[in-house]
This record gives structure tokens, sequence and C-alpha cells, in this order.
């Protein structure tokens, strides 16, 4: 399966290049495979033992040829020197590698990754792919919480394992404490999501209020996959958070962050979601304008 993707900086298509490609796709496609997923890889003590591996010398010799096989810029990196595979994997980047707008009314991608948009969401019935759905209480386990987003708008943003994993604030105010949520460990590939009803829902995750300024109250959820040995959030609950300060970031593996805000707080810009409606993710960085504060809308009619 080829992951063909939309371009916005070159306004093409392209596909994406996949690692672990022919592992992803005898996995998640073949009889065999689905019985080794299900007896062992979806399973907590794999990633564990995956992400000691990573967090040893010995990975050190896969730096190399991970940076060359998908074309890393290093040059981005505040370093290039790692003792481990996870140490490069969670690379912090320089100051100017991501420009974030100041305009506080401008949204802007909390991440590197993949997006997907939806607006005007049924919370019962939220898109994971054509024919797969599954609903924000089974996502967070707080039905109440869940129907404060009922019409509003769902961002779903794929890091693939060549992305920077790092994920930020995307507006100024206060956060609070994250709740995590044990599950599996399903690659979040588009490989797995159509092939694992609910897969959200059964992986490991994370998830938290953002009191912002200009955007209400936005969820954000941060889910786990395949070798993704942690999340670690970087931020102080309730404590005064800035526009792209750091959040927290995934050790190794592909991850997904999930924004959810309440109805009339955003207008995610018509590429997006026109690509959505198409079935392509369009590739993003982080600090990229991707919509606007609906307060801003109306002041400028």
């Amino acid at each position: 399966m080829k992951i063909k993707f939309y371009d916005r900086k070159n306004n093409c298509y392209n596909t994406e290049k996949v690692a672990g490609e022919k592992y992803l796709n005898w996995t998640y496609s073949s009889p065999i495979g689905m019985k080794f997923l299900e007896a062992l890889l979806k399973k907590k003590i794999f990633s564990r033992l995956y992400g000691s591996y990573c967090d040893s010398s010995l990975s050190k010799s896969k730096i190399n040829s991970f940076i060359k096989n998908f074309n890393i810029d290093m040059s981005q990196c505040k370093k290039n020197s790692f003792s481990n595979f996870n140490e490069f994997f969670i690379r912090e980047l320089t100051p100017e590698a991501r420009v974030i707008s100041s305009e506080k009314d401008i949204l802007t991608s909390p991440c590197d990754g993949k997006i997907l948009a939806y607006e005007n969401i049924d919370i019962n019935s939220l898109v994971q792919v054509k024919g797969i759905t599954y609903s924000l209480a089974e996502l967070i386990g707080d039905i109440n919480l869940a129907k404060q987003y009922q019409n509003g708008c769902c961002l779903i943003f794929r890091l693939c394992p060549t992305d920077y994993h790092r994920f930020h604030f995307i507006d100024d105010g206060k956060c609070s404490d994250s709740r995590k949520i044990h599950g599996n460990y399903y690659s979040v590939n588009p490989i797995a999501l159509k092939n694992i009803n609910k897969l959200f829902c059964q992986n490991k995750r994370e998830w938290s209020i953002l009191s912002s300024k200009n955007f209400k109250e936005v969820l954000y959820v941060e889910v786990g996959a395949t070798c993704v040995g942690s999340i670690i959030q970087t931020y102080t609950p309730n404590k005064n958070v800035k526009k792209g300060e750091e959040k927290g970031f995934f050790k190794f593996g592909g991850s997904t962050v999930i924004l959810f805000f309440q109805n009339d707080s955003v207008k995610i810009h018509d590429d997006i979601l026109n690509q959505t409606k198409l079935g392509y993710e369009c590739s993003v960085i982080l600090g990229e304008p991707i919509g606007t504060a609906i307060c801003k809308i109306k002041v400028q009619e």
C-alpha cells in the first residue's frame, strides 16, 4: 500500500516513504501477520523491550543509515551527536528551523506530520478512516467532557518515525494535568488504521485541556503506537504557557496528536478541509498556519 499525501508548500501530491513498509504491510494485511500482531506486537512488553534497545548504545549504529535513507536535514538540529537512537529520535530543533506566527488568532500546527481535518463533528461518530468510526467518549473516557465538543472541530496529526517528534502549544493559556489511559500499541500508520477497528480508542493515550486565550477550551490527545516506549509531558500543569512552547514528546515510533476544538472557535484552512474530503492527508510542520480564530473572522466581517 502506497501512502499518497498533499504537499501544501508545492501544491502537489507526493508518496510517503514509510519506515518499515514491508513489515507493516505483512503485519496488517496477512493472516499470519495479524496473529503475530495480536499475540505480541500490540503488547506493552514488545514496545518496552524495543524502547530499551533504542535507549541503549547498541542502537547508535542505526542513526546514520536512518538519516541517509529518509533524507533528514540535520542542519536544523541543535546537536548532531547522539549516544543512542532515542536521543536522536527526540532531537530538538534550532529556533530558526520552525517559524511560529506571532499573531495570536492564527492557528498554527502543534507539530510536524500529516493532518486530517473535520468540522462540525458528531462526537459519537468520529472518522478513523472511511467506514470505521469511534466516539469521543470512548477515546477519553469522559462522556460529559466529550459533549462539550459536539459540532466542533477535530484535527488529527500523524507523526511518522521520520518526523520531528516533539509537540507544542497552539496558543497562550493554561493546561490541565495529563490524564493517562492504558492500552495497546498498534501502529498508527494508514495501513493499520484501515484494518484495526477503533484503533485510537485501543491504544495507550493521554489527554489534557488547554484553556486558551483565543480558541476556547482545546482538548489535546496524544496517542502512542508500536514501539513508542513513552509519551513524555514536559510542561508544568496549571501554569501559564505560551504559544509555541513545547508540551511534550514521543519516544521511538510513529505517533498521533489529536486536537478537538469547541463549536464556533476556529476555521480551518479550506485546502486542508478539501484534501481531507478527498481522502488525502496534508503535510504540515510545526508553526505552519492552518486556521483562524472565529473571533478574528467575526471582527473582520
